[in-house]
């Protein structure tokens, strides 16, 4: 294990930052922690950080190991909002790389308008957790690497959670997809989350897009959560992301917050 000795006090013992695991940090004062530093490769390959920290000297020694003992660039995410956090991570030398919007999203489809949307002459909607696991899965891959090769998967909301390396599905049943032919050609990603589903991804193939597809999935998605008795879901869109935030705003959704992606290179 790798440590870092503070200098600075949270009260008038010294804080000493020990690298517990690969990817987890704790700053000990008197043998009690005070402090914990995370670290998490996201789907694309970057590495995020975290820190839990209540006091600012404390925060600072974590963010200071967490630097020193990982390459470079490192990223992490702060409610905009949030001036004492964005300093914080500031002092630590990250920069804001992007903006990324947070919105309520309406399920009614009297709000929405999209009670009558059908999916285009030929494409159907298959519900989430009936999809088959190896088209879906290809169809993920596929639509990555198109994002990737245009603006950069980078500019996407990711969860961050583990998973294999191979793998960029964490849960297949989380998936509604749009089918053409024998073909998967979009899909919609819903974590049904207890205090609110969050709409993670719509996606549709570079060849099959301007054709209505990505509104059909969300029709179905947000409908099914209507029908479920929930109110409303939370999506965010890269501020750069001109169709997607038509998309949203275009069906009553409301600009509900904002998060800053900072990175340090």
């Amino acid at each position: 294990m790798n440590s870092v000795q503070s200098n600075e006090r949270t009260g008038d013992r010294s804080v000493t930052v020990v690298r517990v695991a690969d990817t987890q940090w704790h700053a000990v004062e008197d043998d009690r922690v005070v402090g914990r530093g995370d670290a998490s490769h996201r789907p694309d390959g970057r590495l995020f950080v975290s820190v839990d920290a209540w006091h600012g000297p404390v925060f600072d020694r974590i963010a200071a190991a967490l630097v020193a003992d990982l390459p470079t660039p490192l990223y992490t995410v702060v409610d905009e909002a949030d001036d004492e956090s964005t300093t914080a991570w500031q002092r630590t030398g990250f920069t804001a790389g992007r903006r990324e919007w947070g919105y309520l999203v309406p399920t009614d489809p009297e709000v929405t308008g999209l009670g009558a949307v059908r999916p285009p002459t030929g494409v159907t909607i298959v519900p989430a957790g009936e999809a088959a696991q190896a088209p879906l899965r290809a169809l993920d891959h596929a639509v990555r690497a198109e994002v990737e090769a245009g603006a950069g998967w980078r500019t996407m909301p990711a969860e961050v959670l583990p998973r294999p390396a191979w793998s960029t599905m964490a849960d297949p049943s989380k998936y509604a997809v749009a089918q053409e032919s024998d073909r998967y050609v979009g899909l919609v990603r819903v974590a049904p989350l207890t205090r609110q589903p969050r709409i993670g991804l719509i996606a549709v193939r570079a060849d099959r897009q301007r054709r209505g597809i990505a509104r059909a999935l969300l029709a179905h998605a947000l409908g099914s959560l209507h029908r479920g008795g929930t109110a409303s879901a939370w999506t965010e869109v890269d501020e750069t992301n001109a169709a997607a935030t038509a998309l949203f705003e275009g069906i009553g959704a409301r600009r509900a917050g904002t998060t800053l992606e900072l990175v340090r290179r």
